[in-house]
């Protein structure tokens, strides 16, 4: 008997059951309160719920609210909202903590699913410029939470840090690509009816399940433990001044030039698919019924390739090799002519091989940025999502003014350039000490 009293066996009880409630933990676990493992998985499972709600919801906006592009303008406001705010979110994520700062980040997603119930120029541009503040919240505190995760695992269990940062993205990126596969899976189920996507009812019960999928996810999120940011080289900001040189920070720094033009590729294929690929490859062929089946194989593809990239990531030069696969693939869509191939299977194809792409870039991005920049993680997240989202907004407006070819040019210009710029990236990097793998 310890100084805890009689209570010590039971501790000992309740720490040996940890694994079982928090869910199966990798080989290593230490067996003190819930593992770090269990909260990936829990942080896992909040995103796939909010998450299977959001995107399917975003792939319909371009096809449901075509009343003066309201669905794709609302798009461009959001994104341009987010680029906005994440400039700011890493001190918002510091000061709110990141498990604050992912539950309060979900209400926007919510009032976003509730203004598509009476979709109007008044709900819908307030809904996207909230969605945007609270949007780079949740996701800047998610990159925080999951790295943070991540790290702690690797040094209570003395394992190498960058093969559990790819584990760690590799399992976070793979739940979270198979909401495109479940949301769109959902609206494919309850629009199947009727050959303009189904009824006013239908669409209405639609967005009523989406709100139940992310009431879920918030509970979800609540059940996170909390992580002491503050003491793990997160600074405490006694100016406006020293604020923004600690966003800025990064930016300073080269190797964060070099992939900033990746991240905002990154931004750029996803937009494609949201406004481009559903809009003007997938709805001429297939019907806006046809977009969920599409999607869902996209994010079958997506699910697949972000957990083997995950498993295969240990450092920089794994990443370019698993980057390269990426954009080879994602460069076959581009400068495969779309004249005459859009049969019913094609569309089916594009998106397969466009989801490999996506799951890569998730992966490999955010285990780098955790990596290189552990010491500013936040401000690194931050950066990634005020790139990645701002390259989002340049697709949602440019989508309804240029052609499907113009569209394809750019897109594939964006790629020689930005990975271009990532083999620069491995050859600036190195030291080995640079990674530690």
């Amino acid at each position: 008997m310890d100084a805890r009293g009689g209570h010590h066996r039971d501790d000992e009880e309740e720490a040996a059951a940890a694994p079982l409630l928090a869910g199966a933990a990798p080989l290593g676990y230490s067996g003190r309160r819930r593992s770090h493992a269990g909260d990936l998985h829990i942080l896992s499972a909040a995103f796939l719920f909010v998450f299977s709600a959001y995107c399917a919801a975003q792939n319909l906006e371009s096809s449901f609210n075509t009343e003066g592009d309201l669905g794709t303008v609302s798009m461009g406001i959001l994104y341009t909202s987010f680029t906005l705010f994440s400039v700011a979110a890493s001190p918002v994520v510091t000061w709110l903590g990141s498990k604050r700062a992912l539950v309060v980040g979900t209400s926007g997603y919510v009032i976003f699913i509730l203004a598509n119930l009476v979709p109007t120029w008044f709900t819908m541009v307030p809904a996207s410029l909230y969605l945007g503040f609270t949007a780079s919240i949740i996701w800047v505190g998610q990159g925080t939470y999951l790295t943070s995760a991540a790290l702690s695992h690797a040094r209570d269990n003395n394992l190498p840090e960058g093969q559990t940062l790819g584990n760690f993205n590799g399992e976070f990126w793979g739940m979270f690509a198979s909401t495109q596969v479940i949301g769109n899976l959902i609206s494919l189920a309850l629009l199947r009816d009727g050959k303009d996507g189904g009824s006013v009812t239908g669409k209405n019960l639609l967005f009523v399940v989406f709100l139940g999928c992310m009431i879920i996810g918030i509970v979800l999120m609540c059940l996170l433990s909390k992580r002491d940011e503050k003491g793990n080289n997160a600074p405490t900001h006694s100016s406006f001044g020293a604020m923004m040189k600690y966003i800025v920070a990064p930016l300073k720094d080269r190797r964060m030039i070099l992939i900033i033009p990746l991240i905002a590729y990154s931004g750029l294929q996803q937009a494609f698919v949201w406004a481009v690929f559903t809009k003007n490859i997938v709805t001429p062929v297939l019907g806006i019924s046809g977009v969920g089946g599409a999607m869902a194989i996209y994010g079958a593809a997506d699910v697949v390739c972000s957990l083997v990239a995950g498993r295969l990531t240990s450092g920089l030069h794994s990443a370019t090799s698993i980057v390269s696969v990426g954009a080879i693939l994602q460069a076959v869509v581009l400068f495969c002519p779309m004249g005459g191939l859009l049969g019913a299977a094609v569309p089916l194809f594009i998106g397969a091989l466009w989801g490999v792409g996506d799951g890569v870039l998730n992966t490999q991005l955010s285990a780098l940025l955790g990596l290189l920049f552990e010491d500013v993680k936040e401000a690194a997240f931050a950066q990634l999502k005020v790139w990645q989202s701002g390259a989002i907004a340049v697709i949602f407006f440019l989508s309804p003014n240029i052609t499907l070819q113009a569209m394809l040019i750019l897109m594939a210009i964006a790629l020689i350039i930005s990975f271009g710029s990532f083999l620069l990236l491995t050859l600036v990097v190195e030291k080995p000490s640079t990674i530690r793998s």
